[in-house]
């Protein structure tokens, strides 16, 4: 029968008695956030009990099992199924207050909190009172023992260095306490309740009842849990020589991701959501503890590969390296299942290096040219999740991966397709500005130059400029095509592959005349620059002429599918499709906004919505906001006059029948409606590369030098509150680091979903923009209802007209705010918190 009572700690630890913490247990985790909210606690109830002494404080509960090994006669031991976090930074509070009154009054407190409360003194073999898992207990040793290792760089270390500091500071205090007044507190006025279940209960399955919703517990420590659990033998010898090894290896989140990755190898559809259900699903056809020690032994093998792909650095074959640095580079979780093939394929020895080296190659091929031609996105999860399990296993790694790829419709652009749209389609508003940025140094290197330029550290340069000067539009009038302005021609050239380049002096060329920029190009160590400046005018032909040359160096630098390439329409209509559909009422764009956007001209766009129909396709005007002089509709019988149409929608036009300039969307706007130009898309960040550590400490590192120390700390806890509610952090790759803020990641059945982006410089961004698509915020009443909590804060005001936008207020915001004002801001990020995670189905209605 399971028995519950209240109970002290020094009810619980006095006398002959043992605490272990079984295996599958998840190791020490605590942090300040949690240690100094259970110090504040302990040092009121000291306060309260110097009125009250008989005053307490509820802190939780204790789940314990009688241990299924027997202990010497007169030791009681128990397994410790939940609340071992709670019980561990107890008895390491304890280790502090021996230490601190030792040092101060003597050595018989250390004797005497010893004997009572931390070790059983006469059990050489059980002389612990609690017993932490394998991971923590040297920490854990060394804070019982008082050795000098104690208080070290970890969980448990930094837990005992936080409460020994605290007692230092009690005489500090605004209303000072005693350490003894401390001590009596924590033994005798805090109250736990203690269910013991009975001798023969499956205790592993009563602590996965406690912890399966997932959110105390990663979905890789119930994956752990389970396996040990299968192990009753052979667990303390598997954990130690396999399993702990493994879980140093990688954080949490990448223990994850390497048991998910595992699963989709054989079914590409497996959500990273049902990674634990679905490997528990194929582990409970194990039968003997032999089979189930294999797997442990297959997910260290495969962990060693991960861990190569998220440290390329560690690779030994160069040509091998080179590959996984540019992959990790481009910044896309989506290539690692078919990474961790090929290099298990490698492993198993039926690939060589050479040849995983060469799919590699074709994979860094497949993201370049889909991003020249302005599909750098659509379908890439679906098509690189399947690579695996659909390419043909007759062939060498290398020709199945190439020929998966060239085959169906997965827009792989051929050479006469490439050499063809890279003079046309606006490459500087496709895909992430870190992928544009590496494409560019990726070319400049392929010329092997010897001269050392740091390329990282450059940007693109539009050499005609993005603002078209008189100057500028007089080199254009040149070669005009028929009919065609210079602002015409400036949209449709400004932002190709052939205009752009690399300098570290952008902001000093800016618009300034191509003389001009001639010269500084010239001077450049960038061979991209150095042949810009070989010209003696920067016009179409010569754009043009650039393209043509690059497009001859991608396609020698980056091999293009087999001649089995299905029928890829070479103009992504689509595209222009889904950005008028997005286009709102009262706006309009051009027939050349359209063209600039998608890579052609003007004439074929006319001519597409002249015979297919086309959302919003009467909201497309000529370049001075006049309706086509052949524009029809297509709805049979349909004659009335567009600009009627238009006005009633909110169009203003003039006495000349010409549009208001204001409302025209530009080629820029039209990217960002069709969801061209995504923003830093929040997924797991890799390691920026050797030497800079995570994209985490390039984040602190930026905001601690940027802001003040209130407002970093501030900033900080912040996101320790966020983690503790159960949402997440991930990084931006840019040159400033941004921090999302995620109640959802990508791999939730709704989607990724985050309420603002903070970035080192100084803004709190709310990302309204984002949260218009996104379930349950596509609801405008949500969004209106977080902009009207926001306001609430002192100093934020956001105008509602930006219900569609990306505002946002300094984040000086929060460290000038009192208390309750934080406290406020952490209320309206739970409540966001909260609807983002009821708009999730009811798991059980699905069922």
């Amino acid at each position: 029968m399971v028995t519950a009572q209240e109970t002290t700690l020094q009810a619980l630890l006095e006398g002959a008695k043992q605490y272990h913490v079984p295996l599958y247990q998840r190791t020490y985790s605590w942090t300040e956030i949690q240690l100094k909210r259970i110090w504040d606690d302990v040092c009121q109830l000291a306060r309260d009990r110097v009125d009250h002494p008989d005053a307490t404080h509820f802190i939780g509960s204790l789940v314990l099992a009688p241990s299924p090994t027997m202990g010497p006669v007169g030791v009681a031991e128990y397994l410790v199924v939940d609340g071992q976090q709670r019980l561990t930074t107890l008895t390491i509070l304890l280790c502090a207050i021996r230490d601190h009154r030792a040092e101060h009054e003597g050595e018989k407190h250390r004797l005497r909190l010893d004997q009572q409360y931390l070790t059983n003194p006469f059990e050489e073999q059980r002389w612990l009172k609690l017993v932490p898992t394998q991971a923590d207990r040297d920490a854990y040793v060394a804070c019982v023992k008082s050795t000098p290792q104690a208080g070290g760089d970890n969980a448990v270390g930094r837990a005992y260095r936080f409460f020994a500091k605290a007692l230092d500071n009690l005489d500090a205090a605004e209303e000072p306490i005693t350490v003894q007044q401390i001590e009596s507190a924590v033994i005798t006025g805090l109250a736990l309740v203690a269910i013991t279940a009975r001798t023969g209960d499956n205790v592993y399955r009563i602590f996965e009842s406690l912890n399966n919703t997932g959110l105390t517990l990663t979905q890789a420590d119930l994956l752990r849990n389970y396996i040990f659990m299968r192990l009753p033998n052979r667990g303390q010898a598997v954990y130690e020589s396999l399993w702990l090894p493994l879980q140093q290896r990688f954080t949490p989140t990448e223990l994850v991701l390497l048991f998910w990755l595992d699963l989709v190898h054989r079914d590409p559809k497996v959500k990273q959501t049902d990674t634990y259900a679905s490997q528990q699903e194929r582990l409970e056809k194990l039968h003997t503890e032999a089979a189930v020690e294999a797997e442990v032994q297959r997910f260290s093998r495969l962990g060693a590969l991960l861990r190569v792909i998220l440290h390329p650095a560690e690779e030994h074959d160069p040509g091998v390296r080179q590959r996984l640095e540019r992959l990790s580079a481009w910044g896309t979780t989506t290539v690692y299942p078919v990474l961790l093939h090929l290099l298990d394929r490698r492993d198993q020895g039926t690939a060589t290096s050479e040849q995983i080296a060469a799919a590699m190659l074709y994979l860094e091929s497949f993201f370049v040219r889909r991003l020249l031609i302005g599909r750098s996105t659509m379908n890439i999860n679906r098509i690189l999740l399947a690579v695996v399990t659909e390419m043909d296993r007759d062939l060498p790694v290398h020709e199945a991966v190439r020929k998966y790829l060239s085959t169906g419709r997965k827009h792989w652009a051929t050479d006469a397709s490439l050499r063809a749209l890279v003079r046309t389609i606006p490459f500087y508003l496709n895909g992430r500005a870190s992928q544009r940025s590496l494409v560019l140094r990726w070319l400049e290197e392929s010329h092997g130059s010897k001269e050392p330029v740091a390329l990282e550290k450059l940007t693109i340069e539009h050499v005609l400029p993005q603002t078209l000067s008189d100057e500028w539009a007089q080199m254009l009038a040149a070669d005009l095509d028929t009919d065609e302005t210079p602002g015409e021609a400036h949209d449709a050239l400004v932002h190709t592959l052939g205009n752009l380049t690399l300098t570290g002096y952008n902001s000093e060329l800016s618009n300034k005349p191509f003389a001009a920029k001639r010269i500084a190009l010239a001077k450049s160590g960038v061979q991209l620059s150095r042949d810009i400046a070989d010209r003696q005018r920067w016009g179409r032909s010569e754009i043009l002429a650039r393209a043509d040359a690059l497009a001859e160096r991608i396609i020698t630098s980056w091999p293009g599918p087999t001649e089995e390439t299905g029928n890829q329409s070479d103009v992504p209509w689509d595209v222009l499709a889904k950005a008028l559909a997005e286009l709102p009422a009262g706006s309009w764009t051009t027939y050349g906004d359209l063209a600039a956007l998608i890579g052609t001209a003007p004439q074929p766009v006319g001519n597409r919505l002249a015979n297919h129909p086309t959302l919003n396709a009467h909201r497309v005007l000529q370049a001075g906001g006049i309706v086509a002089g052949n524009f029809k509709w297509l709805e049979p019988g349909r004659t009335d006059d567009p600009r009627d149409v238009l006005r009633s929608e909110g169009v203003t036009f003039d006495q000349s029948g010409r549009a208001d300039q204001a409302q025209r969307i530009t080629v820029e706007e039209l990217a960002q409606l069709a969801g061209i130009t995504p923003e830093e898309l929040p997924e797991r960040a890799p390691r920026p590369g050797p030497g800079h550590g995570t994209y985490a400490d390039r984040f602190i590192e930026q905001l601690t030098a940027r802001q003040s120390p209130a407002v970093t700390t501030a900033v900080l806890v912040l996101l320790e509150e966020w983690t503790t509610l159960g949402g997440t952090l991930s990084y931006g790759t840019g040159g400033e680091t941004s921090c999302f803020l995620m109640a959802r990641r990508r791999e939730h059945e709704l989607g990724s979903i985050w309420p603002a982006v903070i970035y080192p410089g100084g803004k709190f961004e709310v990302v309204f923009q984002h949260l218009s698509v996104r379930t349950p915020f596509d609801d405008v009443t949500l969004r209106e209802e977080l902009r009207q909590r926001l306001n609430q804060l002192p100093g934020v005001r956001i105008a509602a007209a930006k219900l569609t936008l990306r505002p946002g207020f300094p984040l000086t915001v929060l460290a000038d705010a009192d208390a309750d004002a934080r406290e406020a801001l952490l209320d309206h990020l739970r409540w966001f918190y909260d609807q983002a995670q009821l708009s999730a189905p009811d798991e059980a209605a699905l069922a």
